[in-house]
């Protein structure tokens, strides 16, 4: 179905014609978490996005490969080769090893994407088991002059780069005139743009957890033992799966400057390949018109939202009124309103099955194809979920029978992800426990013991299921919202 898609690329900022190096494949990279702690709610969108981007992409007809890393070591709390580690941070804070720490996180992020609905990626490589690799790609830029070694780490060295700033678009001279502001923690360090690719365990990581032993050069440590820079780590572990080039790169709009124009770099200069033909940068979700901050307790996890009783699939159809490349600002006012929204397409979407009758809808309906072509037109314009959910709700408007109308809504959801299938399946089986609740509640009410009724709801709803009282008992459904 090769549509014309058009991408909005970061490299030259402006739409471009996609054209994948392989006629209908797509190598796709997206940088993933830090699992140090709790992703927050601004992180999950950027998730949310990519799998909205890699569904939209297999909706188009190509193949994707996509992967998307753990960074599971090092990634100081500046961009810029300053602060502590991440990861030694969160260790510290809870009296776990930093592979303890990294295997907790992951599991909370992990669940909270099956929650949110995201596809698992082809691939989901962590940094701590791509040392070897990161080593030799670090090794060669040492043997092509492009890195050099002082007492406390390797440095690549920003003036070889070819047009090092083509991707940020920063100015060369403003760059440099600010080459004496801020802190400069290496005197051996020849230029203070270059950036690490490797530290040693001295200076101020001479307490570092976590180190390997390298083939580099410190006087003050033996066997080169340290830790990889954070940049050379998605170099590393991208060029295993997708190649020296790859089609799209994503991630947030903070690592234009530092992290992905480094990543280019290094990345070309070791491979002498161009490193990304497309990227591809979400912006931020803001709360209440202001940055997240801890400190103000509005960086929200998803744990939060479903604490107030919101469904995750509210959030992720909150997230789809608003362009990957458009800043998002959340309130808990806004969400109710996409949990309305979202309530809306499913009690829309029973009641036309209930129309259709049992007849199964994907034998009997068919695409409108009126419809569908203005859906591939929407995400063919660098992915614009906020018109494709207009088209959406064309289709709920638009004067056709019923099972062409339920078919249209679910080809769109291959791509919108709100598990509207699930929505109107007819032959789930209920649990035991939940059947069981559901007679000791309808024991209750007859003996109309109201609290223990009611304790009872509560119980079943727990377990993700709804009682509805009727005139000739009660009938048990799964929760949609």
């Amino acid at each position: 179905m090769f549509n014309m898609l058009k991408i909005f690329n970061t490299l030259g900022r402006r739409m471009e014609e996609f054209k994948p190096q392989k006629e209908n494949a797509v190598s796709f990279y997206q940088c993933g978490p830090t699992v140090y702690w709790t992703q927050h709610i601004g992180n999950l969108r950027a998730m949310v996005m990519g799998d909205i981007i890699r569904r939209s992409l297999h909706y188009l007809g190509y193949k994707v490969t996509f992967v998307r890393n753990y960074t599971d070591v090092g990634h100081l709390v500046s961009d810029e080769d300053e602060g502590e580690d991440k990861m030694e941070k969160g260790a510290r804070q809870e009296g776990l090893p930093p592979k303890e720490i990294a295997e907790k996180y992951i599991k909370v992020f992990e669940d909270d994407i099956r929650e949110l609905n995201i596809l698992e990626p082809n691939f989901k490589p962590r940094a701590t088991a791509f040392i070897p690799e990161i080593i030799e790609m670090v090794k060669v830029l040492l043997e092509k002059g492009y890195a050099y070694e002082t007492s406390l780490a390797v440095y690549f060295e920003v003036s070889k780069a070819d047009n090092y700033n083509r991707l940020s678009g920063q100015d060369e001279r403003m760059l440099e005139e600010g080459a004496g502001a801020g802190h400069i923690e290496d005197a051996e360090k020849r230029n203070h743009r270059d950036f690490a690719l490797w530290f040693f365990k001295a200076g101020a990581h001479k307490n570092a957890l976590q180190t390997w032993e390298g083939p580099f050069h410190s006087p003050l440590v033996e066997n080169g033992r340290g830790f990889p820079g954070w940049h050379i780590e998605c170099s590393a572990m991208s060029k295993k799966y997708l190649g020296p080039t790859l089609d799209i790169h994503m991630g947030g709009v903070e690592h234009i400057p530092i992290h992905h124009t480094n990543e280019i770099a290094q990345s070309e200069a070791a491979n002498e390949a161009p490193f990304v033909n497309y990227w591809l940068h979400n912006e931020h979700l803001t709360v209440e018109d202001k940055k997240m901050a801890k400190s103000e307790g509005t960086s929200y996890s998803l744990e939060e939202v479903k604490a107030k009783g919101f469904n995750p699939l509210a959030l992720r159809y909150f997230f789809l009124q608003a362009h990957y490349r458009s800043k998002q600002n959340f309130t808990w006012g806004a969400l109710e309103g996409a949990e309305s929204g979202l309530k809306h397409i499913y009690d829309r979407v029973k009641s036309l099955k209930g129309e259709i009758g049992s007849s199964q809808q994907d034998e009997t309906g068919g695409v409108d194809k009126d419809l569908r072509d203005q859906f591939i037109k929407v995400i063919s314009d660098d992915f614009n979920t906020p018109q494709a959910m207009a088209v959406l709700q064309e289709v709920l408007k638009k004067d056709i029978n019923d099972e062409d109308k339920l078919a249209t809504i679910l080809d769109f959801d291959k791509v919108f992800g709100l598990k509207i299938k699930e929505v109107i399946g007819t032959d789930e089986i209920i649990p035991e426990e939940v059947i069981t609740l559901a007679n000791k509640r309808e024991e209750a009410r007859k003996n109309k013991n109201w609290e223990e009724s009611d304790k009872l709801r509560r119980e079943i709803e727990n377990l993700g299921y709804e009682i509805r009282d009727e005139e000739k008992g009660y009938e048990i459904r799964k929760k949609t919202v």
